[in-house]
């Protein structure tokens, strides 16, 4: 049985790269499928070996009863790694995906080679808020509170400014499974990491958006910057999906982190 308490699930994932590059694993936010990493392939995809994996109950990945924990998606990352026969990967998540990593690089640390965290949480002081978008959802489905959840993945400048791209988010919130976004939110809610950060050993990367209202410099990028062990900390002017808002400086922090 793998890290969860029911075993793991078959991971929907694509790979891009060479065969032979050095494994990179993508994980993405809470609502979201692995197409949230397209700003990124072109400059990772000619040095590594890169994995875009949908998390249990998103994209293409099989979608089982709730609620789940990290620690079942984090097993879920190791079933797959295991298939693929990798021992050690790169990895980089943001948000829900950051969770991931930091569990699996304290947790399983031999498996974690390089770590990027992004617009991420070691946890929710206040789980008020989990507890209300729980509710919503357990009532209007991911429909209820897409426009909400968008709000916070851009600035109001940047949203302006790339209509199209609003859309999409609204359309992959709206596209989650209702199950799957329900058990990754209960997930979240119960996540709690700040006393095991101080395990991570891999060299880590932490970059946060200074307009992220979903996971904000205060409290939650300076707890992970303090906890994990010579962490480099970097800003950049963005909200949430700052992976997506500021590529450049993000695919450029990337490359140096993994060694591009």
């Amino acid at each position: 049985m793998a890290m969860g308490d029911r075993g793991s699930v078959a991971l929907h994932h694509v790979i891009e790269g060479p065969a032979d590059a050095p494994p990179l694993v993508l994980l993405g936010s809470l609502g979201s499928a692995l197409d949230m990493w397209r700003p990124q392939l072109p400059a990772l995809t000619p040095n590594w070996r890169v994995i875009q994996v949908d998390h249990r109950g998103h994209g293409g990945s099989p979608v089982p009863a709730g609620p789940y924990t990290i620690a079942e998606l984090a097993g879920d990352v190791l079933a797959l790694l295991d298939r693929l026969e990798l021992d050690r990967v790169h990895f980089a998540g943001l948000s829900l995906g950051g969770m991931v990593g930091m569990y699996l690089a304290a947790e399983a640390p031999e498996r974690i080679d390089r770590l990027a965290l992004m617009a991420t949480s070691a946890g929710y002081p206040d789980k008020a808020p989990w507890e209300t978008r729980i509710e919503a959802v357990a009532h209007g489905g991911t429909d209820a509170i897409a426009d909400a959840v968008v709000r916070n993945w851009f600035t109001a400048d940047f949203a302006a400014a790339h209509p199209d791209t609003v859309d999409w988010a609204r359309d992959s919130v709206r596209k989650t499974p209702d199950l799957g976004y329900l058990g990754c939110c209960q997930a979240i809610r119960d996540w709690d990491h700040v006393a095991r950060l101080g395990e991570i050993t891999a060299p880590s990367l932490m970059i946060c958006g200074t307009d992220d209202p979903s996971t904000p410099e205060q409290p939650h990028g300076a707890t992970i910057a303090a906890g994990i062990p010579g962490v480099r900390f970097e800003l950049v002017r963005a909200a949430h999906l700052l992976n997506i808002e500021r590529p450049g400086e993000v695919n450029a922090l990337l490359t140096a982190h993994f060694g591009g």
